[in-house]
């Protein structure tokens, strides 16, 4: 599975600069949250990151306890940086990993200690068999460890060369603005905030994060922009056999497809307006919104990868789509609390 590395001018691509930095990213970026673990086809996710890296995503998004299990996707990347695809072409590659969340048993398996940070980021890099890796997240606020103590951390790795830059994930406003300033200080700058934000999620909008950030010269990574599968229209008609939310094990619930799907109707009726699918439709609509820097997808197909590729060709939503966008879905009410 040889590939070829590619530049801004093959591929077409509009890297974007995170906020003020000199680091940029693709539109989209590959999440590999829940398609690339033990149990999932490998050969079909290193067929999909293949075809990602060709089409000019050069940043895939992982954590440590992507799966499942927790630790399967760091691993089955690694093969691909080592003998896959991506042999050789580490610089050409933009790789982002958190720890924060559960990940193993005991008092320092998960939150934002020292000791939790620094054995995660240290078998991050093992199963992928990397020295560094691009970004690296503070997953999630521990609202019971000083914060002097997580970015100390992550200040640490971006002087020890582990990571190249620092970030930080789905943290409160006011606890964010202490985490970035300390950051400062310790002269390692947070240069990018990963949240969830989709039609269907908005409060990065309405509590004013997004705006912040602008201000503050930081980039934003959205993840989930189609909650979870929500806005791809595969639950117009309700839960479907073999869809995420009639699997047990999965965030996504059937009550959370009831309680959304008239509004997805009338998203759904917006975007055949604009001559567009849902999904589509969904994804230029954050791809679109100010301050935002990358979306995060998820992709268990090359097929839906092809789908998701669509949304680079259409043109930005006009202002009339954007005001219906607005009275169906108004960004101070969420109607998405999967999780993420």
């Amino acid at each position: 599975m040889d590939i070829k590395g590619l530049g801004r001018l093959a591929c077409g691509m509009d890297y974007r600069r995170c906020g003020k930095w000199g680091l940029k990213l693709p539109p989209l970026s590959l999440g590999l949250w829940h398609n690339f673990g033990t149990g999932d086809d490998f050969k079909e996710g290193e067929s999909l990151a293949k075809r990602a890296f060709e089409a000019g995503i050069t940043h895939f998004d992982l954590a440590n306890n992507y799966g499942p299990p927790a630790g399967s996707a760091e691993e089955n990347f690694g093969k691909m940086l080592k003998k896959g695809p991506f042999s050789g072409l580490r610089d050409q590659l933009l790789v982002s990993t958190k720890a924060g969340h559960e990940m193993w048993a005991g008092p320092y398996g998960d939150w934002g200690s020292r000791k939790h940070l620094v054995a995660s980021l240290d078998q991050s890099l093992a199963r992928m068999g990397l020295d560094y890796v691009d970004v690296f997240y503070s997953h999630q606020f521990d609202p019971e460890t000083p914060l002097e103590e997580t970015m100390g951390a992550l200040a640490d790795f971006v002087r020890q060369g582990k990571a190249l830059y620092v970030g930080i994930s789905k943290y409160p406003l006011a606890e964010a603005k202490r985490a970035v300033a300390l950051l400062k200080e310790m002269g390692a700058p947070s240069v990018v905030y990963q949240g969830r934000f989709s039609l269907l999620d908005r409060q990065v909008e309405s509590k004013g994060i997004l705006t912040w950030l602008e201000t503050e010269g930081m980039g934003f990574t959205a993840f989930s922009p189609l909650a979870q599968g929500l806005l791809t229209g595969k639950y117009l008609a309700g839960v479907g056999e073999g869809t995420r939310a009639e699997r047990s094990e999965g965030f996504l619930k059937k009550e959370e497809v009831a309680r959304t799907q008239q509004v997805i109707r009338e998203l759904s009726e917006l975007a055949e307006e604009a001559g567009i699918t849902l999904h589509e439709f969904a994804l230029r609509w954050a791809m679109d919104c100010p301050g935002v820097t990358s979306l995060v997808f998820g992709a268990r197909t090359v097929s839906q990868l092809e789908g998701t590729l669509k949304t680079l060709e259409r043109e930005p939503l006009s202002v009339d789509f954007l005001k219906e966008v607005d009275r169906i879905c108004p960004a101070n009410q969420s109607l998405f609390s999967g999780a993420g």
